[in-house]
């Protein structure tokens, strides 16, 4: 088998509510979601969802290639974007690329990915994320109550800019999942999208923890500083969440040195073989990884295998339009198919029917990081 060539195409995500952070809102809820499909010599066709970033010459690292030597061909890749390097889009093509190698790997096999893989339990724990700062209370309880009709007991709610608001709103949120189902507290965490110096994230977090507890906070200050990361968790009980954009192992290293972080993320847009990596990196030191992601198939199939797994993040219930992903949400997990690779189908006809421009540079969105961030006085006045 030899790879020949690949496709993109981009489809939209509707998500049909204001979706955002600390650092902006798409007021829309409309947000593009680029595919990649790469091309065998036998038919079988692989899908990964990421950037199309210098595709060409990094595509020109796998071409002719055959798909199944993954791991072989993701170094490849790599090497490939060495003078320039591989941060940012020019990664997430990569993990994209990657993604689609292991579905086509597994395809050809004819088994599901996880079990490809090594996974011996389909059901893969979920907790639920809405992309929630821009909802007002009423449409922030409606949210998360379709979340608690799945069975979901945990949730990460997007904050940092008002102590008070945040508080509110995790209350909300904690009374709308116990009132769903009896049993243990649910789980609570706060997403902060680096907004915070050191000690506004101590100070902000530490009143919040004077009225409930919460399981992590996530990126409380900038994804680099190991040292404030670090400081973070020592002054504060929860535990510090990050990873989601670091590319690379060598990014993980210093922020695991120095004790900076506490759960381990990797982006579904980043690919399978990154996650594999740091997972096995992070269970070297006893440390539990997360995947994160808007639709982290790859990652769910991938996080079956490796034995530090906490929970995957479930954002949207509804996949992106044109894409369907065979697996069901139940009892507050992700439960994958025995499709063969991803179980991921795209309905290119649909794609094409619904293409409209979305814009997603507007200053004001949660891609561009706010002139103040971390240098605001006061709090700043939600919804």
């Amino acid at each position: 088998m030899r790879i020949t060539g690949y496709r993109t195409l981009t489809t939209v995500h509707e998500w049909g509510r204001p979706v955002g952070d600390a650092n902006g809102v798409y007021a829309e809820g409309s947000v593009p979601v680029p595919i990649v499909m790469v091309d065998t010599d036998e038919g079988i066709t692989g899908i990964g969802l990421g950037p199309h970033s210098h595709i060409d010459s990094i595509f020109a690292a796998i071409e002719g290639e055959d798909p199944r030597g993954v791991t072989a061909l993701y170094d490849r890749m790599l090497r490939q974007t060495f003078k320039a390097g591989h941060a940012g889009t020019v990664f997430g093509t990569i993990g994209a690329l990657d993604t689609a190698l292991w579905d086509i790997k597994a395809r050809a096999a004819g088994e599901p990915l996880w079990r490809m893989l090594g996974g011996r339990d389909r059901v893969v724990p979920a907790y639920a994320s809405g992309l929630d700062i821009g909802l007002t209370d009423d449409e922030l309880v409606k949210v998360y109550t379709g979340y608690a009709d799945r069975g979901l007991r945990a949730a990460k709610l997007k904050g940092g800019l008002d102590v008070e608001r945040d508080l509110r709103r995790l209350l909300l949120v904690r009374d709308v999942l116990a009132a769903a189902a009896p049993g243990p507290r649910p789980g609570l965490m706060l997403d902060a999208n680096e907004c915070w110096t050191r000690k506004q994230a101590v100070r902000h977090v530490r009143e919040l923890e004077d009225t409930l507890d919460l399981t992590w906070v996530e990126e409380p200050v900038r994804r680099w500083d190991a040292d404030g990361l670090a400081a973070v968790s020592h002054g504060i009980r929860a535990s510090v969440a990050t990873g989601e954009n670091l590319t690379g192992l060598e990014q993980f290293r210093p922020l695991i040195a120095a004790g900076a972080v506490d759960i381990v993320q990797t982006a579904a847009v980043w690919g399978v073989t990154h996650f594999l990596r740091v997972s096995a990196l992070a269970h070297a030191h006893d440390l539990p990884v997360s995947p994160i992601g808007t639709t982290p198939v790859g990652l769910l199939h991938a996080a079956t295998s490796v034995p530090n797994h906490l929970a995957s993040e479930l954002q949207d219930l509804r996949p992106p339009v044109g894409v369907h992903v065979d697996l069901s949400i139940e009892d507050g997990a992700f439960v994958l198919s025995d499709s063969p690779g991803l179980g991921v189908t795209i309905d290119e006809t649909a794609i094409a029917a619904s293409a409209r421009p979305v814009d997603t540079t507007t200053a004001d969105g949660p891609n561009v990081r706010p002139e103040r961030a971390g240098h605001r006085l006061l709090a700043v006045v939600g919804p």
